[in-house]
C-alpha cells in the first residue's frame, strides 16, 4: 500500500433548506392561516479517526467533500429532513489545518474522535412563524443559509512512544523487527526504509509500547537531500528519541561525527524536536572490529552525560536492556503528562 501522510482537501457542508409559503385550504375555511414548514438543516462534513487506517491514500484520490442540502419545507407545516452528515474516515494522528494559514484547528488523537469541519447551514423559516394580529397571511418566508466551505490541509503525524532517528543503515529497521512483531524491510543498502514502519514493544507483564521506525537522514537532509525531513512529522509526538549510530568497522565516518550530523539536522528541523529527551544506542557489536569505535563513542556520551546503550539486534546483545530503559522512560512521561 502507497503511504500517503499530507493531503489538501476542499469541504463543503449542506445548504439549509429554505421556508415555504403556503397556506391551508381545506374545505369550508375559505381564509385559512399560513401553513408553511420550515427547511431542513444542511448536513455537517464530519472527519472521524479510526485506528483501522494507516494511511490517507483514499482521501489522495477524492480531494473535494460536499455533504447534502437540507429539504426545503412543504405545507401543512411540514419542515424539511436534514441533510446527511458526510463522516469521512481518517487515521488516528491526524492533523486538520487550515491549508492557507496552516493554523491547526483539531488534532485526531483518539480512536472514534470526530471532528466537524464545516456547518451545514441552518434551514429557513416558513411563513408560519411570521404571522401575526396585523400580518395574518405573510407570503414570504426564509432562504436557508449557505453551509460552511474551506480549504484544508491534513497532514498525518503517527502516533508512537519512542522515535528512531540516525544515518540510512543505521539498523533501524533490524531494531524494530527484533523488538517487536513487525517486518519491515531490512536489506544492507542505504535507505531500505521508504516509509515509517511501527511496532508494539511488550514491557513488563503488561505495558506495552510503541516503537516509530522512519526512513535514514543524512547530511543535508534541511535542503532536501536523500529523503529529507518529509517524514521526521512522525516522530514529533514521542516521548523520547532513540539514535542508532552504526559503529561497525565498514561504515563510513566516524561514529561520533555521525551522532553530531543527525543531532544538527533534527535542529534545524526543529528546536523542539532536537530538545526531546534522547539515548545513544552503538548497533552492529557482532562487526566492531577492534572497538576503537565503539569506545570513542562510548567516551563521548559520557563525556557529555548521554545514556548511552551498546547492542546487536541480530544476536540479542543489549536488547532486554534497552526494552527496559525505553519502557520506563515513556512510564516515566506518561505519568508526567497525566
Amino acid at each position: 500500500m502507497k503511504f500517503v501522510d499530507q493531503v489538501k482537501v476542499y469541504v463543503k457542508a449542506g445548504d439549509g433548506g429554505r421556508g415555504c409559503v403556503s397556506f391551508r385550504r381545506e374545505k369550508f375555511v375559505p381564509r385559512g392561516g399560513p401553513n408553511g414548514g420550515d427547511g431542513g438543516r444542511g448536513g455537517h462534513v464530519i472527519f472521524r479517526a479510526t485506528k483501522n487506517m494507516s494511511t490517507l491514500l483514499d482521501i489522495r484520490y477524492q480531494q473535494q467533500y460536499r455533504a447534502q442540502k437540507g429539504q426545503h419545507g412543504m405545507g401543512s407545516d411540514m419542515h424539511g429532513k436534514n441533510g446527511e452528515d458526510l463522516v469521512i474516515p481518517v487515521p488516528v494522528g491526524t492533523l486538520i489545518m487550515n491549508e492557507e494559514t496552516k493554523e491547526v484547528l483539531h488534532d485526531l488523537i483518539g480512536d472514534g474522535e470526530e471532528y466537524i469541519a464545516a456547518r451545514g447551514g441552518r434551514g429557513g423559516l416558513g411563513n408560519t412563524h411570521f404571522k401575526s394580529a396585523t400580518r395574518q397571511a405573510p407570503k414570504f418566508a426564509q432562504p436557508g443559509e449557505p453551509g460552511e466551505e474551506q480549504q484544508l490541509l491534513l497532514e498525518l503525524k503517527l502516533l508512537a512512544d519512542v522515535g528512531l532517528v540516525g544515518l540510512p543503515n543505521a539498523g533501524k529497521s533490524t531494531l524494530v523487527s527484533a523488538v517487536s512483531a513487525a517486518r519491515p524491510k531490512v536489506a544492507d543498502y542505504p535507505f531500505t526504509t521508504l516509509i515509517p514502519n511501527l511496532g508494539v514493544v511488550k514491557h513488563g507483564e503488561y505495558g506495552s509500547f510503541v516503537i516509530a521506525d522512519i526512513p535514514g537522514l543524512i547530511e543535508g537532509a534541511h535542503k532536501g537531500t536523500g529523503l529529507g525531513f518529509q517524514f521526521l512529522r512522525h516522530v514529533e509526538r514521542t516521548s523520547i528519541l532513540l539514535h542508532l549510530v552504526d559503529i561497525s568497522e565498514m561504515t563510513e565516518g566516524e561514529p561520533v561525527d555521525n551522532f553530531k550530523k543527525i543531532c544538527n539536522e533534527l535542529k534545524l528541523y526543529s528546536s523542539e524536536l532536537a530538545g526531546k529527551p534522547f539515548a545513544v544506542a552503538a548497533t552492529k557489536l557482532d562487526i566492531k572490529g577492534d572497538g576503537a569505535r565503539l569506545d570513542s563513542l562510548q567516551q563521548y556520551c559520557k563525556d557529555k552525560g548521554y545514556d548511552f546503550f551498546s547492542l546487536c539486534a541480530v544476536t540479542g546483545e543489549g536488547i532486554k536492556e534497552l526494552v527496559y530503559y525505553l519502557g520506563n522512560k515513556v512510564e516515566e512521561q506518561k505519568n508526567r503528562e497525566a
